[in-house]
């Protein structure tokens, strides 16, 4: 494995698969054993997931509700998801896991202590981040950044639904063309939508590079973590 410490960010939509809201069994199932593989083959695991398959804070603040309020909102969706997928790996997997909240939930999961998570891993469980950084305004990839640094991973894996970062939507314009390697620059430059800015600014400050890759194909996150696949996103002298 080219890595050994990963923080693997998934949205909540990635939960949902063809269902369109809330969280399919079936999808669910093949990335906590997408993680399970990552994690025996001896890479340690931390996950940042999303809350938009239940509850997006940005949609209810446009509706009218107060943003501090929506965001809040979705920051419980993202522990949702957290404790669903933290169920698919030890009740059904057997891997041990830990779940771990910027938003205090004690009788459901623990506090975020960076400390603590950082033990956990070295203890060989997969450590899943809910309430992002339990403050609104800031998304779940800007939680992503700020975990993964915390932590000391050597890269982010963003788990998306296409096979890297392209320069328009694949869907839309067949003449997209995709990237091997990009630079925090120009995704900001280029507005590519890979991770919020605040997410890249980080990401850039601290040199942490990112893989885009598409995580609805089994296997892809252990090629990915063995840098086979997806966009990888760095510093311009590594380009």
């Amino acid at each position: 494995m080219k890595y050994k410490r990963v923080l693997l960010k998934l949205s909540g939509e990635a939960l949902q698969g063809d269902a369109g809201y809330g969280i399919k069994p079936a999808v669910l199932n093949d990335l906590a054993e997408q993680i399970r593989d990552v994690r025996a083959a001896g890479v340690q695991v931390g996950v940042v997931i999303g809350g938009g398959n239940i509850f997006r804070g940005i949609a209810g603040s446009t509706a009218g509700m107060d943003r501090a309020s929506a965001d809040y909102m979705g920051m419980l969706a993202t522990v949702i998801n957290a404790l669903a997928l933290q169920d698919a790996l030890e009740n059904r997997l057997g891997v041990p896991t830990r779940v771990l909240t910027a938003l205090e939930i004690k009788e459901v999961a623990e506090p975020y202590i960076r400390r603590r998570a950082m033990r956990h891993m070295e203890k060989d469980r997969v450590v899943i981040f809910g309430a992002g950084t339990g403050n609104p305004y800031f998304t779940t990839d800007t939680a992503a950044a700020l975990r993964a640094m915390e932590i000391d991973a050597e890269v982010i894996l963003k788990g998306t639904q296409v096979d890297g970062v392209y320069s328009a939507d694949p869907k839309i314009d067949p003449d997209a063309v995709r990237y091997e390697r990009l630079t925090y620059q120009q995704v900001l430059a280029e507005n590519l939508r890979v991770m919020d800015p605040t997410a890249i600014a980080l990401c850039m400050d601290n040199r942490l590079p990112i893989v885009v890759f598409d995580v609805n194909k089994t296997g892809n996150m252990a090629a990915a973590v063995r840098g086979e696949v997806g966009t990888t996103i760095v510093a311009p002298e590594e380009v």
